[in-house]
């Protein structure tokens, strides 16, 4: 990748050298089950002990509410699968949005096949909950709401913390889950302060291994496991456990703890840059997402009349990766359901595209990339057959 410019860090980040070290001795001479009764496995069995510490102070919790499972996606379905159907033959109402992840969307709706009751809220033109329709789909049997901390598009960052106030003053015990997949590097994951009752991450969204993540469940939360057949994770998520994956996991999540405020300025910084460039210097474009509550590293933008696996794959042809919709349905030519959702038309939404800035992104490389990006509409509008103005424009 080395004479790549990468800005796709939204759909995954490089594992980082630091954490690659400490999980090497996992992977290669310390082969142990932790649930084996001799040295090895007692050893395994405190590394595991420690990563779990590690990531529950950063969250602020305690060990036993943390859960290791495969990923972000596992994590969702862990939740709303484990909380919804925690006592079988119980139905229940469940609160969503619309811009939501496909993780908990397609969740969502295997839940509603099942007789569960689901609201999926509409959100404002900037991609923003509204705590008022919140408020306006509570019902006497709504046990759950699960609301993105920020949204893997567009960038903007989620009134959790309101969210969970409003909750507790309903007087109703209503669990919330909050998918914090792209909050995880960049925003502040405490849960006591968030007051939310779960929370999903994902370790390769913050330089650590593919394959893991984790769901912090508060302490009385009811929770059904969704895969059985031996006590692992306090019984709530069988299998022997991915201990270099764990410790890579925990190692990761504390670094992006220790350089989140610092890196979160530089990389706002170079996110307004780019945004003012593109508003200035190339016309019939709209940025997506909110302007005041957004990722500090996501550029989201629609352009008139082109499409955005055209821009794609010309950006790909001078060395520039990006996304179009969101990665894990990259090869969907299906316009992007989140900008669809915040009131864009067909017309705009299927000409997005989304840079997502990391650890490797300098001024200078997005430098390059925006005059690429300039000279790749131009020529893609010149053999467009959309016309050139968008409507209601001079």
């Amino acid at each position: 990748m080395s004479k790549t410019i990468y800005l796709d860090h939204a759909a995954t980040t490089p594992l980082a050298p630091e954490v690659f070290e400490v999980m090497k001795p996992w992977m290669t001479q310390e082969c142990w089950n932790p649930g084996g009764f001799y040295a090895g496995g007692f050893a395994t069995k405190e590394a595991l002990g420690r990563a779990r510490e590690t990531v529950a102070e950063i969250l602020g919790c305690m060990p036993g509410e943390i859960i290791f499972t495969s990923g972000g996606s596992e994590s969702d379905n862990l939740a709303l699968r484990g909380v919804m159907n925690a006592r079988p033959g119980e139905k229940h109402h469940m609160i969503t949005s619309s811009i939501e992840h496909h993780a908990i969307l397609h969740t969502a709706e295997d839940l509603a096949r099942d007789g569960h009751e689901i609201s999926i809220l509409q959100v404002e033109k900037d991609g923003r909950v509204s705590l008022e329709n919140l408020k306006k789909a509570i019902r006497e049997n709504t046990k759950l709401v699960s609301i993105m901390m920020a949204n893997n598009e567009i960038g903007t960052i989620q009134p959790i913390k309101e969210i969970a106030e409003f909750l507790q003053e309903t007087g109703k015990k209503i669990f919330l889950h909050t998918d914090a997949v792209q909050g995880g590097v960049h925003l502040d994951c405490n849960v006591e302060k968030m007051g939310v009752d779960l929370l999903s991450l994902s370790g390769h969204k913050f330089y650590g291994p593919r394959g893991m993540g984790a769901l912090f469940v508060k302490s009385g939360t009811p929770l059904r496991p969704q895969i059985t057949g031996g006590g692992q994770e306090y019984n709530r998520r069988a299998g022997t456990e991915n201990i270099a994956g764990i410790i890579g996991f925990a190692k990761a999540l504390q670094l992006a703890s220790e350089h989140r405020k610092s890196e979160a300025i530089r990389l706002s910084q170079l996110r307004d840059h780019a945004i003012e460039r593109i508003q200035k210097e190339i016309k019939h474009v709209q940025l997506n997402g909110s302007h005041e509550h957004r990722l500090p590293n996501n550029i989201n933008f629609s352009f008139w009349g082109v499409e955005g696996e055209g821009i794609l794959l010309k950006l790909d042809e001078r060395g520039i990766c990006a996304s179009t919709g969101s990665a894990c349905t990259s090869a969907d030519l299906d316009a992007s359901h989140v900008i669809l959702a915040t009131g864009q038309g067909h017309g705009w939404a299927h000409g997005s595209i989304r840079f997502t800035l990391g650890k490797a992104t300098t001024k200078e490389l997005l430098d390059k990339a925006i005059d690429e990006l300039k000279e790749i509409i131009a020529y893609l509008r010149s053999i467009s057959p959309v016309p050139p103005n968008p409507p209601g424009s001079n």
